[in-house]
């Protein structure tokens, strides 16, 4: 689990994450629904830097939820960071129909939140806060280099075995 510090509103210099372990906390709400089966819907709240405040407008809260860091996961980082909006990800269950939603798995990788959907799993997403932002930047910027692009010359069908067409 990873040590969770809390982020002070009125602190001079906040820190960054460091290491390959990093927390926030995520907080889920009812969403009302206008229908004869089911009276609402948990939908994701807020995902946030761990603080001292409690929960603002959460109806279940999830302080200290861990985000790894894998340096296998660069190129899914890299493309997160790199999207015109880029977020934080998180995989929730909800074991009954009136059960609280429980967070599963949080990620900043774009390729691991798609491998979740594609399996077939709730996955919501929220801005990524901008101090996390910057701490993830330096962590892609140490350990990943996105794969220069060669040109692959095609076999051409009419040029015979000395190279002459």
């Amino acid at each position: 689990m990873p040590e969770c510090v809390s982020v002070v509103a009125d602190s001079p210099a906040p820190t960054l994450p460091r290491g390959d372990l990093w927390a926030v906390d995520v907080g889920f709400r009812r969403r009302q629904l206008a229908s004869r089966w089911v009276e609402f819907q948990w939908e994701l709240a807020c995902v946030r830097l761990p603080s001292h405040e409690g929960p603002s407008d959460c109806d279940a809260f999830f302080p200290c939820q861990p985000i790894e860091l894998h340096p296998s996961e660069g190129e899914g980082y890299w493309l997160n960071l790199n999207s015109p909006a880029p977020c934080v990800f998180v995989m929730w269950r909800q074991e009954e129909a009136d059960a609280s939603p429980v967070p599963v798995v949080v990620t900043l990788s774009y390729n691991e939140a798609g491998r979740m959907l594609d399996a077939g799993e709730r996955v919501e997403q929220k801005p990524i806060p901008e101090l996390l932002r910057d701490a993830l930047s330096a962590y892609v910027a140490a350990h990943y280099s996105p794969q220069v692009r060669r040109k692959v010359r095609r076999n051409d069908p009419f040029r015979d075995e000395g190279g002459q067409p």
